[in-house]
């Protein structure tokens, strides 16, 4: 597999960024990933970088974009943070990787039983964790089923993924509330963003319409 050079970062769309996505998720799921020489990517990109594809992502061990998308060195720019949420930091990030970068497509990925999502789910308070889980918990409010405060939490495992879910969409919204700069170029249809949810339990990852 080929190490992403300005030409062909260039030729890529929103389109068919997602597709590579797609596939390359699809690959792992079959446990059928490209064979690749790390070693020689990583020279290859030593002397500059073109990914295709921004993806923020929670922190949770288990939902590494690289992996899960069969990517290889210089394919994505990955951010990562407990409850894929948006902050002032990230969306400088991603405004580097888009305006600056080049990169073709944001992708925000919750992922089922989120750890993140649970504490905002209980209202945990830790340290300085409960910053983080204020940012998330208006996600929790945003659910409205089950009205039952006895099972708005995390024992409740699908009211912790519609949570999870809905944080992506509010993350999506926040971007373009909160970023002049990738809304004019999606606007400008340079760039697409979009939502995704994965699952822990078998690999795939449903990307929102």
């Amino acid at each position: 597999m080929y190490t992403h050079t300005k030409e062909t970062q260039s030729a890529m769309t929103p389109e068919s960024s997602l597709e590579y996505l797609k596939e390359g998720n699809k690959r792992f799921q079959d446990n059928v990933r490209i064979s690749r020489n790390l070693n020689e990517q990583v020279k290859e990109t030593s002397t500059g970088q073109f990914p295709y594809a921004t993806v923020l992502s929670c922190i949770d061990s288990r939902v590494s974009s690289e992996l899960i998308f069969d990517q290889g060195m210089g394919d994505l720019f990955s951010v990562r943070i407990a409850g894929n949420f948006i902050n002032e930091d990230i969306l400088g990030s991603m405004e580097f990787a888009c305006k600056l970068a080049g990169t073709k497509l944001v992708v925000v990925l919750g992922h089922t039983a989120c750890g993140a999502v649970k504490g905002a789910c209980d209202h945990a308070r830790l340290g300085n964790l409960t910053a983080l889980i204020n940012k998330i918990e208006p996600a929790v409010e945003a659910v409205k089923e089950p009205a039952d405060e006895s099972i708005r939490n995390s024992k409740n495992i699908d009211f912790v993924n519609n949570v999870a879910e809905m944080n992506v969409r509010m993350s999506i919204e926040n971007i373009r509330n909160q970023s002049p700069v990738l809304v004019e170029m999606e606007k400008n249809k340079e760039i697409q963003i979009i939502g995704g949810m994965y699952d822990i339990s078998n690999g795939k990852v449903t990307f929102f319409n």
